[in-house]
C-alpha cells in the first residue's frame, strides 16, 4: 500500500469488485457520468464493465486493478498488465465529482512509476476510442502519443456497450517510460 498526496494507493481484492463496477459505470456510462468530462454517454449506452470482467483482471497473475482511497472512499482506479517490455494501461475511472481537480494525473503517475518498479517495462500502451479527442489529447499532455494504429471495436458483444455510431474503433497510445 502507498499513500500520496492524501491518497491511498492499493491493489484490489475480490471484495472491491462491485464498488469498482459502479465507479467505472458512474465515470463513463448514464447520467451520472456527465458530471464529469471522461463520458462516453453520447457514443455508448449499456454497461462499461461488469462484476466478472473486474474480477477476472483482480485475479490474473499478470495484472494489478489499482485502487485508490481518499478518506477511506474509493475514488479512482486503473488496471495495470504485464505485457513483456511494456505495461497496458486500462479501465482507469476517477469518481466524476472529481474530475477536472489534477486527481487523474497523479493517479497515472502514481501506475506510470509502479509498473517500471514492479515489472521493469520501458513502455505504457493503452487504447482510446479514436473519437474521443479530448480524453487522447489529455493523454498527450501526460506524454503518450498516437500510433495510428487501430482495432475495431467489438460491435455486437453488449459486454463492452452499445454503441451509437458506425465509427468506433480503439486506437493504440503509446508512452516511453524509462
Amino acid at each position: 500500500m502507498e499513500t500520496t498526496a492524501g491518497l491511498t494507493f492499493r491493489d484490489a481484492t475480490d471484495a472491491d469488485v462491485d464498488t469498482l463496477v459502479a465507479l467505472v459505470e458512474s465515470a463513463y456510462r448514464g447520467d451520472d457520468s456527465r458530471a464529469g468530462w471522461t463520458t462516453e454517454a453520447d457514443i455508448l449506452e449499456g454497461q462499461r464493465t461488469d462484476p466478472e470482467g473486474v474480477l477476472a483482471v483482480v485475479r490474473s497473475p499478470d495484472s494489478r486493478l489499482l485502487t485508490v482511497e481518499r478518506d477511506g472512499r474509493v475514488v479512482a482506479c486503473c488496471q495495470l498488465e504485464h505485457r513483456g517490455s511494456y505495461a497496458y494501461f486500462g479501465m482507469f475511472a476517477v469518481s466524476p465529482t472529481l474530475q477536472g481537480g489534477g486527481l487523474g494525473k497523479v493517479v497515472i503517475a502514481e501506475a506510470e512509476r509502479l509498473a517500471v518498479e514492479t515489472w521493469g517495462v520501458t513502455e505504457m500502451h493503452m487504447t482510446v476510442i479514436s473519437v474521443r479527442d479530448e480524453l487522447i489529447a489529455w493523454y498527450e499532455r501526460r506524454g503518450y502519443r498516437r500510433t495510428g494504429r487501430t482495432t475495431p471495436f467489438p460491435y455486437g458483444d453488449e459486454r463492452f456497450g452499445i454503441p451509437q455510431r458506425e465509427d468506433l474503433r480503439f486506437e493504440l497510445l503509446v508512452k516511453p517510460l524509462v
